[in-house]
């Protein structure tokens, strides 16, 4: 694709939770190769929300300056949505596109859960995502514009053994993106929902070398940027993605 061809945002500020390793690091050089400016927000946590640095976060950024293109870290935790919009308006003063990708596992089965198991992925990815949406909200019905994604999974979508909590935080994001996008209407706010399947540090433990090969981030990144672009109108939706095929699910 000839580079005058490439969707742009020119101007527009990208919030990405869990930006420091796999596709919310691929959702940040796509923006930053386009023109955004990046809040490049990380609590630097293993894959099973353990640990913390400003490593990854960090590393992000260099390499989104080493684009051309501006960036802020930002390492709180998602369950405070507040402090890592404030970086934002704080660093370059408006919010225009929120990627809720941040996510954690505790994979074991219903039998063997603890309270902790289940507690941990619900403050991640549910309350995580009311509270980053929450305080980006506010600022996009004022100017009238904002683009919204929400990131569920295959498993929230049909069930998956040994994810009883994370199945269903993340079906429970497929009914809060369908409430909220017929309440933004009116606002010009668009808020979708991506279930990918890709090459992370969280499918490394379950899926093989050969299948994880044909799973790149960067088969993800496309979709997300098209749903994020001042051209699409889309909203209300769900997108099932894995590889390079894209499907719209419909519930009847």
């Amino acid at each position: 694709m000839n580079s005058k061809d490439q969707l742009r945002y020119d101007g527009k500020v990208v919030v990405i939770t869990g930006a420091g390793v796999g596709l919310g690091r691929a959702y940040a050089l796509y923006y930053a190769k386009r023109g955004a400016k990046i809040v490049v927000n990380d609590l630097g946590t293993s894959h099973t929300g353990t640990g913390k640095s400003s490593a990854a976060a960090d590393a992000v950024v260099k390499e989104v300056k080493a684009l051309g293109a501006e960036a802020v870290a930002n390492y709180d935790s998602v369950e405070f949505g507040e402090k890592i919009i404030k970086t934002a308006i704080d660093t370059f003063g408006r919010i225009d596109i929120l990627i809720n990708n941040a996510g954690v596992l505790r994979d074991v089965t219903f039998k063997k859960m603890t309270k902790d198991d289940w507690d941990l992925i619900m403050r991640v990815h549910l309350n995580g995502v009311f509270s980053c949406t929450k305080a980006a909200f506010k600022y996009m019905q004022e100017q009238k514009y904002g683009k919204i994604i929400t990131v569920s999974s295959p498993a929230g979508l049909y069930g998956s053994f040994g994810q009883v909590n994370y199945s269903c935080a993340k079906s429970g994001l497929v009914g809060f993106t369908y409430s909220l996008a017929k309440e933004s209407k009116s606002s010009n706010i668009h808020v979708n929902v991506v279930a990918p399947i890709a090459a992370t540090r969280m499918t490394e433990t379950v899926l093989s070398k050969d299948i994880l090969e044909k799973l790149k981030v960067e088969y993800i990144v496309s979709l997300v940027g098209y749903l994020t672009h001042d051209s699409c109108k889309e909203t209300g939706n769900v997108y099932e993605i894995a590889g390079r095929w894209i499907s719209k699910v419909f519930f009847y």
